[in-house]
């Protein structure tokens, strides 16, 4: 999401600023389809999603509420970012030259896409780490006291939040063109989207160095806070399994602890973790890399691509850990494929 760079006209894609997927004519087709695929998946599968989550009572919960949320964020990825990218790209290959507006920043132009595509990009990001650390926070509350699960976490707090996360999101997300009117935003070579980068000016302000680093520190202290809070958390489970033996054999039950589908969810929202923080690494290491000077063209590209399937990556993850998710996404899109004998397999799985 930042650049350092800063040209008054940006260049043309050219050996020097090409990235390695997309310098020759094959490799732009590949690059195109697999923009196409990745817009599909990230509709198909978020639109699953919403159904799923706004369909079914079960899931008209807090943790229903944020994975909705979640699913928000990155269909707008799937509607606003990637298909730009795409005309973008179209057109560089049928007229040999990218659109006009990819050849300016926003500073030099009276209307630049990327004023409202980069922002976006930006805001759904800090969207997506801002839910998962709730829905971390959600679960650890389940699992560490279940006691006071539900009248700690409802929905009416829950909305709250998610109503606060976006808003302060965006307004991080625009902070940067609010503040300073050295940062502009322009069409990357190298990454292929939307980035902050620096106007007409020669040397970095220090400014503007406070403010984009505003971004690296937002994410990597509400990542590494999930990060630590699942540790928590997973550790407690590990816990209460070796306990779960001991409790069977004497026959004793403790109301105090998590239940089966508390202890499921939270290595699902573990899992969720997990893959959001691979994926987000990338963009870490090239920013810290960015602002030592290094351009790191291909690097930029993948990492901001890499951070891009993370979109539809959600809906995978609900599918192979939760069941009930998996049960409903049958019943609705796949109505009468081995439900019967699905649902009873469930059933038995959660009364163990």
């Amino acid at each position: 999401m930042i650049e350092t760079n800063t040209p008054g006209m940006l260049d043309r894609p050219d050996p020097a600023h090409c990235t390695v997927c997309c310098c020759t004519m094959a490799n732009r087709i590949f690059m195109v389809v697999f923009m196409l695929l990745l817009i599909f998946a990230t509709l198909f599968g978020n639109f699953v999603t919403l159904a799923v989550v706004f369909g079914t009572k079960v899931f008209h919960t807090p943790q229903g509420y944020l994975k909705a949320s979640l699913a928000v964020a990155d269909l707008a990825v799937g509607i606003f970012v990637v298909p730009l990218s795409v005309y973008a790209e179209i057109h560089l290959m049928v007229t040999e030259s990218g659109p006009e507006w990819t050849l300016y920043n926003s500073q030099l132009v009276s209307f630049h896409p990327c004023n409202i595509i980069g922002p976006i990009f930006a805001g759904c990001t800090f969207v997506s780490i801002t839910t998962i650390f709730l829905l971390t926070i959600e679960r650890s509350i389940a699992v560490l006291r279940p006691l006071h699960k539900d009248s700690v976490i409802t929905r009416k707090r829950t909305t709250i939040l998610i109503v606060l996360s976006w808003v302060g999101s965006f307004f991080l997300a625009v902070s940067p063109m609010v503040f300073s009117r050295e940062i502009a935003l322009e069409y990357n070579s190298c990454s292929r989207m939307c980035n902050y980068a620096l106007g007409a000016i020669g040397e970095f302000p220090t400014q503007a160095w406070n403010i984009l680093l505003l971004f690296p520190a937002f994410d990597f202290t509400l990542l590494g806070g999930t990060v630590v809070i699942n540790i928590i958390s997973l550790s407690s489970i590990r816990q209460h399994s070796k306990r779960r033996k001991t409790l069977a054999e004497t026959e004793c039950h403790n109301t105090s602890n998590p239940t089966f589908s508390d202890i499921k969810a939270a290595k699902t929202i573990g899992t969720l973790t997990v893959a959001f923080t691979a994926s987000f690494t990338p963009i870490a290491v090239f920013v810290v890399g960015n602002v030592l000077g290094n351009e790191w063209c291909n690097f930029s590209f993948f990492a901001f691509w890499i951070l891009a399937t993370n979109s539809c990556w959600n809906v995978i993850i609900y599918s192979v850990r939760d069941q009930k998710f998996r049960l409903r996404a049958h019943k609705l899109f796949l109505p009468g494929h081995r439900q019967s004998s699905t649902t009873s397999k469930t059933q038995k799985t959660e009364e163990q």
